[in-house]
């Protein structure tokens, strides 16, 4: 893969920009559903961004390494499981599809699918 010439840049101001809060297009967020989980939630989110620039930066970074990334940051979140709700939860893939864009990374190989719904339904499409 090829990282992004602005990659940092784009990932800084990724970074800075508040998180779980109402958002009334594209998404039709609501906003987190527990305020002080937002700091919680957002630290996750970073870390990820964080985590995907040092693949960046890294040599012949590949899709596995992103998604070996990927799977990383959701397991964080597997704690606060019972407090993420739909909406929530959503907002964390929607997060986690800016990072790959911001990289150019075209799958997630069915993670954010799996974080969702509890399961990949391309999988169940393969088993058909």
């Amino acid at each position: 893969m090829k990282t992004p010439e602005n990659a940092n840049e784009q990932f800084a101001e990724f970074i800075a920009k508040k998180k779980f809060v109402a958002q009334p297009y594209p998404n039709y967020y609501p906003g987190i559903t527990d305020e002080k989980l937002r700091p919680i939630f957002t630290k996750k989110i970073n870390q990820i961004a964080s985590d995907f620039k040092t693949v960046a930066e890294s040599e012949n970074a590949t899709d596995k390494d992103y998604q070996k990334q990927i799977r990383i940051g959701l397991s964080r979140f597997r704690e606060n499981d019972l407090e993420l709700d739909t909406e929530d939860r959503e907002m964390v893939c929607v997060y986690i599809e800016q990072l790959m864009d911001i990289v150019g990374l075209e799958s997630s190989n069915g993670q954010l699918n799996k974080f969702m719904y509890g399961f990949d339904p391309m999988e169940m499409k393969k088993k058909e």
